[in-house]
């Protein structure tokens, strides 16, 4: 895929983990194979909110309120397509954070995990793709429902230790694992992965960044505040 001609920044995936990550994951980036960087667009949260909470969400990020709803977009287009291509088959959840489709949860074969990356690669507007579905037997409702614990208990640490915009970051636990999405600073991103890494119930973090430097935050910050 051919990206637009503009300023471009890397998009970070680092594991800080106790333990060896899962055998077999690959990382598939459209149009760069195995590299881990990708050009850096103004884009926002996927967030799936409606009214008043919605629209603070939006003036809150970094990104544009267009891109926003274009990863809503993708996140329901991408959703659709699995569920017709390959039914209850498989757990997945999507999240499409700038254009960038983050794949967690559990496909019984890698051939069936192999398949999403063609599923998600079809879709209009996606610029790359981080394959993190395990291959194995899906999560019981009872570990979804610690996943969604520590996925509010990081987010609300995050508040409390106000060392960076909350809005800043998003986070999405799958198995216990962290994973960390946003448009960051290199202080920011290490302050989120340190107060993730000690979170109750978190096994591991990992990060999935696109780094701007401070001056470009400001300016970035500056624009949102004033869309207020």
């Amino acid at each position: 895929m051919n990206a637009p001609q503009q300023q471009t920044a890397p998009v970070s995936h680092e594991n800080l983990a106790h333990e060896t990550p899962r055998v077999g994951r690959r990382r598939l980036l459209l149009g760069l194979g195995a590299a881990v960087t990708l050009p850096l667009l103004q884009g926002c949260f996927p967030v799936v909110a409606t009214g008043v909470g919605a629209g603070a969400a939006m003036v809150a990020d970094r990104r544009t309120s267009g891109t926003y709803v274009e990863d809503e977009g993708i996140e329901w287009k991408v959703g659709a397509r699995i569920r017709e291509r390959l039914g209850d088959m498989v757990h997945v959840n999507v999240t499409s954070y700038n254009r960038n489709v983050l794949l967690t949860g559990e496909a019984p074969s890698e051939n069936m995990r192999d398949q999403l990356n063609e599923i998600v690669a079809g879709v209009e507007n996606v610029r790359g793709i981080v394959n993190e579905v395990a291959v194995g037997p899906e999560s019981t409702l009872t570990a979804r429902a610690n996943d969604t614990l520590i996925t509010s208990n990081v987010k609300a640490r995050f508040v409390d230790a106000q060392r960076f915009s909350a809005h800043s970051v998003k986070v999405v636990t799958e198995a216990n694992v962290v994973f960390l999405l946003g448009i960051v600073t290199r202080a920011e991103g290490d302050a989120a992965a340190e107060i993730a890494r000690t979170s109750k119930g978190v096994r591991k973090v990992v990060r999935v960044f696109e780094y701007i430097s401070e001056e470009e935050a400001r300016r970035r910050d500056t624009l949102t505040s004033g869309q207020r």
